[in-house]
């Protein structure tokens, strides 16, 4: 196993889901992730038919700045002390796509 991606239903936004994916470090820069998050949302629009996926990610994570970018998925903008992990509260910026977004670049 090299990593992991997951899917969560929103079950106060009816079709939204909430994505994420985390990868083994010795893994990293093979386009696995780019990869994972496309599978991610193949599955949350041809499949599930949802409107709007998103996710977060670390200011400090460039490497999932760039995977989000490759993905298509638009910068929200920040969610101020979002996680706490044992220590101090951490930002975390939001990228989300919406269904015809997602269809315009599946075709492309």
């Amino acid at each position: 196993m090299i990593g992991f991606g997951r899917l969560a239903l929103d079950p106060h936004q009816p079709r939204a889901a909430t994505f994420g994916f985390a990868l083994d470090p010795d893994v990293w820069g093979n386009g696995y992730g780019t990869e994972t998050v496309r599978l991610l949302l193949a599955c949350a629009f041809q499949d599930l038919d949802l409107h709007r996926v998103w996710g977060a990610r670390s200011p400090h994570n460039t490497a999932s700045t760039r995977t989000m970018q490759r993905a298509d998925l638009t910068e929200e903008g920040y969610i101020r002390e979002h996680v706490q992990r044992g220590g101090p509260w951490s930002d975390s910026i939001t990228h989300s796509i919406l269904d015809h977004e997602y269809t315009a670049t599946a075709t492309e």
